[in-house]
């Protein structure tokens, strides 16, 4: 069974454009994502899924310099974008993961396959039920499920959010939710990038913690969060995007 990290990533953003190359510590954020992914020892691949817009021939650039997978394809079907990604690199299972989580914890990641593998069931994550802060988001299902979903609905919506369908049925497919255990507080703060704020957070993450621990996981994060608050208070007003209109 091979092992697909994907990764959805491109320049048109709409709340912040371009913030997958924008620099910390003199690094893009998606370079700095990456090499944690790498650090993913259940996974056999990486590939970034961008799309054919021009505007994202610096993505590719950047895949090809880090030795990284990269596939092109529609940028506002990115269920098609990533399953033909799955597809080309023949993959069984597949790890769905957005560029916006620069801070994306291996272990995590590894905890999220491991509970699937070791489950029968066809879709696992740990944003079914939010316990673990926003940015740590991994899902894992099969390739198959993927294309038997883009069969089975033409919602826009659905192929916009690639998983969407997946756990919106819980009726046809079996979903598994894995917790973190953590303090509701550690699970409120977001440590994804979607705006301005959420970059100052993550930029002021790695210049404190990277230089002396570069392979800082969520632990590390936490402590810094016990330590020094106010700087998870940048961004605490900011609002998730909906995947559908309340």
């Amino acid at each position: 069974m091979k092992t697909l990290i994907t990764i959805e990533a491109r320049m048109r953003s709409t709340r912040l454009p371009g913030k997958v190359l924008m620099p910390v510590l003199g690094r893009p954020l998606l370079a700095l994502m990456i090499e944690r992914l790498q650090r993913v020892w259940q996974a056999d691949e990486i590939v970034v899924a961008t799309t054919t817009n021009v505007a994202d021939d610096p993505i590719v650039n950047l895949a090809r310099q880090l030795g990284v997978g990269w596939f092109r394809g529609s940028e506002e079907d990115v269920l098609d974008r990533v399953l033909k990604a799955a597809q080309l690199a023949k993959a069984d299972v597949l790890v769905e993961l957005t560029g916006d989580c620069p801070l994306i914890d291996p272990a995590v990641v590894d905890q999220i396959i491991a509970t699937f593998y070791s489950n029968q069931v066809d879709y696992c994550s740990n944003t079914l039920q939010r316990t673990y802060p926003r940015g740590m988001d991994t899902q894992v299902f099969p390739v198959s499920v993927l294309a038997e979903v883009a069969t089975l609905t033409q919602d826009p919506a659905d192929h916009e959010h690639v998983s969407l369908y997946i756990y919106e049925h819980p009726e046809r497919y079996r979903l598994l939710n894995v917790a973190s255990g953590l303090q509701a507080a550690i699970a409120r703060l977001r440590l994804t990038v979607d705006t301005a704020e959420d970059f100052q957070l993550v930029r002021h993450i790695y210049e404190i913690l990277y230089p002396s621990k570069p392979d800082f996981g969520l632990v590390d994060i936490i402590k810094l969060f016990e330590h020094r608050s106010d700087l998870f208070l940048i961004n605490q007003h900011i609002l998730q995007k909906q995947v559908r209109p309340i």
